[in-house]
């Protein structure tokens, strides 16, 4: 059985913008689920988004980036766990630790049957630790953690347009591939403020956090086009132009692109911004009992 055959795909609530002081004041512990995908098994076609060549290989370029990002994520929390006095964001660090700890393996597994694939994730991966390496030796930790807080809101945003929106997930025909994102998607989504919890029990700096954040849009944008195009240019189905323009006009009506999601991610430099602001209580009860309940789609996948 795939992972995601019995996965209803309607009625799903959407995460839109609305207060969530209640679920600020009350963080929900972070469950860290160790799980065991098989990419080598499971994933077939090649252009595994619906087909489409552009979203295929924006999807390859976006998982390259996760492990040493995570990573990087981890290191950059971790610095400061020392100075949190909150028992309750202790916890929850130590939920985000083990759960980013799992996606960045994960990730490479994936990483590892994308790059057999032809896709170019494995060299985005090897960019990524280069890249992030020289950010560790030359910037100061309190950058690094509002670097990423900062990413850490793209990640909950893209997250959040995955399990609420069925068009974004209509993108994703292949099982595999879709079941390891949504499983991601949740977690991103459980732990999308410890970062920023952190960044603001430390510094708090505003101006820090926005200067991070504007630094990272151009930078995260920048890297993901160039290597997507990169991509796409080793594969010979993009030579077509026919079948490279119609995907590129596919590209103005993507979920992922809407101006909701846009205002989301410019939303992040409010001075009084929390990203519990978006709520996604409701979303994530839903996806945790399609995943993860009695009869989860995900529930083999759970390696103990």
């Amino acid at each position: 059985m795939s992972a995601t055959a019995t996965l209803p795909e309607t009625d799903a609530p959407t995460g839109d913008d609305t207060a969530a002081t209640a679920a600020a004041s009350s963080p929900a512990p972070i469950k860290v689920r160790r799980m065991s995908f098989r990419p080598d098994d499971n994933i077939g076609r090649r252009h595994f988004a619906d087909g489409d060549l552009v979203m295929s290989h924006v999807v390859s370029v976006l998982s390259g980036l996760f492990p040493e990002g995570e990573d990087y994520f981890v290191r950059s929390v971790r610095h400061f766990r020392d100075r949190i006095d909150d028992p309750v964001l202790k916890k929850q660090v130590a939920g985000f630790i083990g759960q980013e700890a799992i996606h960045g393996r994960e990730h490479r597994d994936l990483n590892d049957h994308l790059s057999r694939m032809g896709y170019l994730s494995n060299v985005v991966d090897r960019f990524t630790k280069f890249s992030l390496g020289v950010d560790e030796r030359l910037a100061p930790p309190h950058y690094r953690l509002a670097v990423t807080a900062a990413l850490e809101h793209y990640t909950a945003t893209l997250a959040e347009v995955l399990l609420g929106d069925d068009a974004a997930r209509a993108e994703l025909d292949d099982d595999e591939i879709k079941a390891i994102l949504l499983w991601h998607a949740v977690e991103e989504s459980e732990h999308k403020a410890v970062a920023f919890d952190v960044f603001q029990a430390v510094s708090g700096d505003p101006k820090l956090r926005a200067r991070a954040m504007n630094m990272i849009t151009v930078g995260f944008l920048a890297t993901s086009i160039a290597f997507t195009f990169a991509s796409l240019a080793k594969d010979r189905a993009a030579w077509n132009p026919v079948r490279l323009g119609r995907s590129l006009a596919r590209l103005r009506h993507s979920p992922w692109l809407t101006r909701e999601v846009r205002h989301r991610i410019r939303d992040y430099n409010r001075p009084d911004f929390h990203p519990s602001d978006h709520d996604a209580t409701e979303l994530l009860e839903v996806w945790r009992e399609r995943l993860f309940g009695d009869d989860g789609a995900l529930v083999d996948r759970l390696a103990g």
